[in-house]
């Protein structure tokens, strides 16, 4: 007979480990989410026009993305501490960096390259991963949900409370505010990675030699007609989630109402993404995982027509924040799970890193064309058909998938 401790996690160390890795990521998320909050007192402080704040922001995005494979595999090799204390130093830099940025080439160091690459270090692949290799497949998708509302927490937390910073004591006080809230992410990294040095809470296997390393899997994930399309998805929704996040403030500020509904509208939809996590997560255990990102992607765009065809009252925006919100990064656990059950979770932080990657690609185009829009148009109106139509893209993309595990098994260690 197994004992417990080799075969599941206890219900305290299970609970313990999520809400950790929640925690970091309620402060990266939390301080990702908000960078659009700083976009007019830039302007206001520059004489940097849209399409250059929007641009660096682009790039913030697209790096975010490009690093995550890339800081996944180094936790998945050689251990997550590391990499997590970087990332909180990275982001605090970036926001430092921010209060110099008085040209495009500063603002894209310290919001395009610094501060994503920390917020990389400390996100969804790396923290999941952590989480995920400890325990038993069937918790996967309900963890991930826990996990990803964490990020949601952090917006709805974060939004405001930046919104009011910045109001009281002006941006510099709100990046320094955030500088402090990444380097604060460093203690409950130790203790979280201090649990995953544990033994392993799954019997200890090695592996058997016709068990892919490292190269070989992402080899074959990139084979894998299934893997693709879940990029491909994933992609759309990254362009959704930048676009908003970045450019929601300018749609408010085009309607006449004042920036405390942006920052409502933001937290709005970081509260409401809690459930919307959660719930996916549970969903994820019941029902195939593709429906659910069809089902997610199709019902964005039915809320986008319906706040279009709205009359954009400062009640519409709460409305359609708290319904956008709901689908918001409720993508994050069935995009997860369907990486794990395809290729298992020794390499998850990796392979489900590539796929942020893919979502970042999307993103970039989302923050930047925004930005020309409203430096061109003075309208974010065909950015918004843009978006619908992804949505649907995204919905039908994803109905192909075949869950099936790919993964090659692990041979037990024999003594």
């Amino acid at each position: 007979m197994k004992s417990r401790s080799l075969s599941q996690p206890t219900s305290t160390g299970l609970w313990s480990l999520i809400a950790l890795a929640s925690l970091i990521l309620m402060i990266t998320m939390g301080i990702r989410q908000t960078v659009g909050l700083f976009i007019h007192p830039i302007l206001h402080s520059t004489t940097m026009s849209i399409a250059e704040v929007s641009m660096a922001l682009a790039i913030g995005q697209l790096m975010w993305g490009a690093f995550q494979p890339l800081f996944g595999a180094w936790a998945d090799k050689r251990g997550a501490f590391n990499v997590l204390v970087l990332g909180a130093v990275l982001i605090a830099l970036g926001q430092i960096g921010t209060l110099w940025a008085s040209s495009f080439l500063p603002l894209t160091l310290a919001q395009g390259l610094l501060s994503p690459a920390g917020a990389a270090a400390g996100s969804f692949s790396v923290l999941i991963g952590i989480v995920a290799s400890r325990l038993p497949s069937d918790k996967g998708s309900v963890a991930s949900g826990m996990i990803n509302a964490g990020g949601s927490l952090g917006q709805f937390i974060f939004a405001p409370l930046i919104q009011l910073i910045v109001s009281l004591r002006g941006a510099a006080s709100g990046l320094l505010f955030l500088a402090f809230a990444a380097l604060s992410t460093i203690i409950p990294s130790w203790f979280l990675c201090r649990k995953n040095a544990q033994p392993a809470v799954k019997p200890v296997l090695t592996a058997a030699a016709d068990e892919p390393g490292l190269k070989q899997q992402i080899r074959l994930a990139f084979r894998n007609p299934s893997y693709l399309l879940l990029h491909a998805g994933f992609l759309t929704c990254g362009f959704h989630v930048a676009f908003l996040t970045t450019h929601l403030p300018s749609e408010v500020n085009l309607c006449g109402h004042d920036a405390s509904v942006s920052a409502v509208s933001l937290s709005l939809i970081g509260l409401f993404n809690i459930a919307g996590s959660i719930i996916a997560g549970i969903l994820g255990k019941r029902y195939p995982m593709k429906y659910i990102l069809a089902w997610l992607y199709a019902s964005r765009a039915v809320l986008i027509i319906a706040f279009l065809l709205s009359s954009k009252s400062e009640l519409a925006f709460y409305i359609f924040a708290c319904a956008i919100g709901l689908t918001w990064l409720a993508t994050v656990p069935p995009t997860a799970g369907i990486v794990g059950k395809l290729f298992g979770t020794r390499y998850l932080a990796t392979l489900f890193g590539f796929t942020l990657f893919s979502h970042q690609i999307g993103a970039f185009f989302g923050a930047w064309l925004g930005g020309v829009a409203m430096q061109y148009e003075g309208s974010l109106d065909w950015v918004w058909y843009a978006d619908i139509a992804l949505a649907i893209i995204a919905a039908l993309i994803n109905l192909p998938i075949k869950e099936k595990n790919t993964a090659q098994p692990l041979t037990p260690r024999t003594t």
